[in-house]
């Protein structure tokens, strides 16, 4: 009976290795190479362009966003237009506050922008730039009174933060707060910067803590709060009365905030506050935001108002950095567009509640803003449908016709797996970005998808070879580019390049390789825990005496305690990271370190414990009384052991948050 066990533990893990390889077998084959030769379909005629009046905007949108409203179940939205120096258009939609019915209004009804907020804090960094107290180029030490390490050898400065160049991994910890307490900028920044893993300068990488330390920087070298600087030198000069960056908002303004939802059929949410709050904590309504949208159409003057000078403004919007220039960049804080033979200028914004999204087309004298109060219900954000459609309407377009390709990447030299630029690296949060990576699949035809880039059915959209790395949309306007630099890795450039970009990951760091090896070590260790009780009621049951020597028993059961403790450790760590996640975001913050520590303590066991269950291995294979099946089984223990402890160790889960 001494083999009961290891004879049952082999046998399902040879189902499940089976299992694994007959739905890899049964998978679509990969993709054959495309032809040397793939003619762009021909593009679709030209729809008629309607003329942008006031009445002509209200009535099409007056069609769409109240649909949009109720399919997505979003309690309310608020919208502005503006052309040739004049607000063309602002009216709200919905409810604000859907317990009270309270409409929302345009004029006096306040969301929360998220990052649109960047705008406001890089062009407070103009303003002080203009004044000659900042210089883009020097290293941002200089303002602070915490130091940035030169980590690659270079020193970080504004213009890298502004082009979200810092190198700095995503840090969410301690972005956000449920509290109503004032929120200390300085404080966040010295206790919450990330490590750096790009060089400053040479890889986009969206950084809220980024934006955060420009406007703690604006604070330093002011003299004033961040908040009063921008209510000084922004807000008030251009007559924004319905807006504020505080948290919680001034008395005289808590009456026209909107309320907050996941889902308008659901309750209101609490307010939202940001501690890194320059990099999105702004409250406005629509037609405030028209006001700064016209200073910055119109070379930085409002009427008699003026923020920025009309060359700061060009410098502003004009100097764009990029990856490769077949691609969007970002110029210094704007997001670059390009959409129906059109540059845009914008930025988008998001809390977990608020979406919002804000184009300027300079070349037209026009601007758009949008804000949902509520997350809703649909896969897709309601803005991005909405922008679409406006654009199509009023700018309508024709794509030219591609040429045939000839040269560049096939569609199989670009399929694999990748993994975005923004995320985190060094902390324990590695785990989330290397289990979501996007994945190219390359078709039969030669064409590719991405399952990250989907259309509005949830579908993946389709994208044709049109040569030198350049893949089209079918059907489409958008565009990845693929470039594979001196180290060999191949990067996908996607339209949002200027802030991230992704790249391809080896064979050993491929999510499916990760859960499949990482999934079946744990079901081993786990199989081999349960069986260790269940094997010695079998021999009690049958009065059977296991003849082993007191030392393999005694590393038997201090192996099974380590296995315990790796499997609670691991476990622990993903349902506390879970748990916080589904309350909110903001929820992680430093109050979650002391329940992360009693399973990193946990961990720290566990990985000492791999001498045990090393140790325990090789005494089996020694063993006489040990038959080859048992032996087998404690060398495939240990391999399992290994293979968690390695996932635990290069995810940084022994590390903070």
């Amino acid at each position: 009976m001494k083999n009961v066990f290891s004879a049952g533990l082999l046998a399902a893990v040879a189902i499940a290795l089976f299992s694994a390889s007959s739905m890899a077998a049964t998978a679509p084959a990969p993709a054959q190479p495309p032809a040397a030769s793939t003619a762009m379909p021909a593009p679709a005629a030209t729809p008629a362009k309607h003329e942008m009046t006031a009445q002509d905007i209200e009535s099409f949108l007056d069609g769409l966003v109240p649909y949009q409203l109720q399919t997505n179940d979003i309690a309310g939205a608020t919208i502005a237009v503006v052309k040739d120096g004049q607000v063309l258009f602002a009216k709200g939609y919905g409810f604000a506050d859907v317990e009270k019915r309270t409409p929302v209004s345009a004029d006096t009804t306040m969301f929360r922008v998220g990052s649109i907020t960047k705008l406001f804090t890089w062009t407070a960094v103009m303003q002080l730039v203009e004044q000659g107290k900042i210089d883009l180029d020097a290293d941002v030490n200089t303002y602070l009174d915490v130091k940035v390490p030169h980590t690659f050898g270079k020193p970080v400065t504004m213009r890298n933060l502004m082009t979200h160049r810092g190198g700095f991994q995503e840090m969410i910890k301690n972005l956000g707060a449920q509290d109503t307490g004032k929120v200390d900028l300085g404080k966040y920044i010295r206790e919450n910067m990330p490590d750096q893993i790009f060089a400053p300068g040479s890889t986009p990488s969206y950084s809220n803590y980024g934006a955060a330390m420009a406007g703690y920087i604006v604070e330093r070298v002011s003299g004033m709060p961040f908040d009063a600087y921008v209510d000084a030198n922004i807000l008030k000069p251009l007559g924004m009365t319905h807006s504020s960056l505080l948290a919680p908002l001034p008395k005289v303004l808590e009456g026209d905030m909107s309320k907050g939802y996941q889902l308008a059929s659901g309750g209101a949410k609490d307010f939202e506050v940001v501690n890194g709050y320059p990099a999105g904590s702004l409250s406005s309504s629509a037609t405030d935001i028209t006001k700064f949208m016209l200073a910055h159409l119109n070379g930085g003057a409002l009427g008699e108002a003026r923020i920025l000078k009309p060359e700061t403004t060009a410098l502003m919007h004009d100097t764009v950095t990029t990856y490769d220039p077949r691609q969007n960049g970002i110029a210094l804080g704007f997001y670059e567009e390009t959409r129906n033979g059109l540059r845009i200028i914008g930025h988008g914004g998001d809390t977990i509640y608020f979406h919002s999204d804000l184009h300027l087309i300079p070349s037209q004298d026009f601007g758009f803003f949008v804000s949902y109060n509520s997350a809703g219900r649909g896969d897709t954000p309601a803005r991005g449908p909405l922008w679409g459609k406006f654009i199509d309407r009023y700018f309508p377009y024709e794509p030219p016709a591609l040429p045939e390709v000839k040269t560049g990447f096939t569609a199989k030299d670009v399929a694999g797996n990748y993994v975005t630029s923004r995320r985190a690296e060094t902390s324990l949060l590695k785990a989330l970005t290397v289990l979501s990576q996007p994945t190219v699949v390359a078709n039969a035809d030669g064409s590719i998808t991405v399952n990250a880039f989907t259309d509005l059915a949830g579908q993946p959209r389709i994208w044709v070879p049109a040569g030198n790395g350049l893949f089209q949309e079918k059907n489409g306007q958008a565009k990845l580019v693929f470039v594979q630099g001196d180290d060999g890795v191949m990067r996908l450039l996607p339209n949002s390049a200027g802030v991230q970009i992704l790249e391809r990951v080896t064979p050993m760091n491929n999510a499916l390789f990760i859960v499949m090896a990482v999934g079946g070590a744990m079901v081993v260790l786990l199989l081999n825990l349960i069986g260790f009780p269940v094997a010695m009621l079998v021999r009690r049951h049958y009065s059977v005496d296991q003849d082993w020597p007191v030392v393999d028993k005694a590393l038997r059961l201090f192996s099974m305690i380590s296995i315990a403790a790796l499997l609670t450790f691991v476990v622990g760590i993903f349902y506390t990271l879970a748990i916080t996640a589904e309350t909110s975001t903001w929820g992680i913050t430093s109050g979650m370190d002391s329940t992360l520590k009693h399973f990193q303590n946990v961990g720290w066991f566990a990985m000492a414990g791999l001498l045990v269950v090393a140790a325990h291995a090789v005494l089996a294979w020694r063993s006489e009384v040990r038959g080859l099946l048992g032996r087998m089984k404690e060398v495939l223990v240990l391999a399992s052991y290994a293979i968690v402890v390695w996932f635990v160790w290069t995810m940084h889960f022994l590390d903070s948050v």
